[in-house]
């Protein structure tokens, strides 16, 4: 069984990610690194907040105009055009193992707790091998002054052929640093992994972030 987890953590980026071939993407340990990030999510206490192109911006004041503050980021709730699943559904309360469809998002709430903390190298090792290239990726988050994220809850273990999937929705928020825009998306992220089969490594058994779908939210 599952339930909606909505995990939120300010980050404050530098912008959007991009898919490139990767010439680094085997260099990093994943399993230290995921060491490493789950400690820094554990530091968060259960808050959490995508590879953003360039999205639709709904069209706000700007922020130096007078000097204001922007008014406060009002992502859609649950259940509402734009929001994540509204799943009810109780779940168990049992310990989950790191090959789970839960593990995996767990991964996903490491990645985004990572990227608040601006270590974009531990976030980049979260990503399948193919993912394009760490210099990049760290400078893809430039146009945001915040960005944030809601994660729901995983769907159900796509098994075959040896390989496993899981999909996981995601809810992002975020403001262009140009005129404080607010940019609301929504989308999903797939993780994949290895299953246990002869041959197969650690690192490929562990969940790595393969894909980041996001497309802007509907506008209210």
């Amino acid at each position: 069984m599952k339930r909606l987890v909505i995990l939120s953590l300010p980050l404050v980026l530098a912008g959007a990610c991009t898919e490139k071939p990767s010439s680094q993407g085997n260099s990093i340990d994943i399993n230290a690194a995921a060491m490493r990030a789950q400690n820094s999510v554990d530091a968060y206490d259960s808050n959490e907040p995508v590879e953003v192109a360039e999205p639709d911006a709904v069209p706000e004041r700007d922020a130096d105009a007078n000097g204001a503050e922007p008014a406060p980021l009002d992502p859609p709730a649950p259940g509402t055009p734009g929001g994540l699943p509204d799943d009810r559904t109780p779940v168990s309360e049992a310990a989950f193992t790191p090959d789970s469809a839960q593990g995996a998002a767990n991964v996903v709430q490491t990645y985004y707790a990572l990227l608040g903390e601006r270590k974009y190298d531990a976030a980049f090792a979260l990503r399948d091998p193919s993912a394009g290239d760490a210099a990049a990726f760290a400078a893809g988050f430039a146009a945001y002054s915040e960005y944030h994220a809601n994660v729901g809850a995983p769907g159900p273990i796509d098994a075959g052929a040896g390989q496993r999937y899981v999909t996981v929705p995601v809810q992002t928020y975020a403001r262009l640093k140009r005129g404080g825009t607010p940019v609301y998306e929504i989308g999903s992220v797939t993780l994949h992994r290895t299953g246990d089969i002869d041959g197969a490594t650690a690192t490929q058994r562990t969940w790595r972030i393969r894909s980041i779908s996001l497309k802007p939210a509907p506008k209210r």
